[in-house]
């Protein structure tokens, strides 16, 4: 398999990580907690999710189910985090368990079999399967945030009004062999 493949993977995360975090910055304490309706749910507790899910997923993932015994997933979608700093703690402790993980890995690994609830996956195919599942709900935490938002929102990528600008700019730079995150990744740092 290609050496860029699993950095490439990395990024990625990386670029959605970075996604929550701005949202985050831009929104009350009390935002992170409300619920539009009954059905949905609020930041705090899709953070809550994505604690669960990193930590059962990436806790010992080589050698036992990515689904725990331990694991309290229907506990992840009740609305009980009270604070920022405790939202923000899990969401560090998820990212932490998570990256560190696919940090050990090395292209080798990418082809060994694990399982999720007893089904048969590459590491390669669980990144990815994790990819999506984390890429959804940070898109929903972003949604969210621009709902309530409104005008105040900064854009996290391209803002509205400025694609001809941007591609003007990059066009006129030489081509080159990037990772398309890199751009925003170096405005967190």
């Amino acid at each position: 398999m290609n050496k860029e493949v699993l950095p490439g993977i990395i990024k990625q995360f990386e670029y959605y990580k970075m996604l929550g975090e701005k949202t985050f910055s831009q929104l009350t304490d009390e935002q992170l907690f409300e619920k539009f309706n009954e059905e949905s749910n609020s930041i705090s507790t899709i953070v809550k999710h994505l604690w669960g899910n990193m930590m059962s997923r990436w806790t010992d993932f080589l050698t036992t189910d990515g689904e725990k015994e331990w694991r309290q997933r229907d506990a992840e979608f009740e609305n009980d985090i009270a604070t920022r700093n405790e939202l923000m703690k899990k969401w560090d402790e998820g990212w932490s368990c998570f990256l560190s993980a696919l940090c050990t890995l090395t292209e080798d690994d990418l082809d060994k079999e694990i399982f999720i609830r007893n089904q048969a996956h590459t590491v390669y195919e669980a990144m990815h399967r994790q990819l999506a599942h984390y890429s959804y709900h940070i898109g929903q935490i972003v949604f969210i945030g621009k709902m309530y938002s409104n005008t105040n929102w900064k854009s996290l990528s391209i803002p509205k009004g400025n694609s001809n600008e941007y591609n003007t700019n990059k066009f006129s730079q030489p081509k080159q062999r990037t990772h398309f995150t890199d751009e925003f990744l170096e405005d967190k740092k």
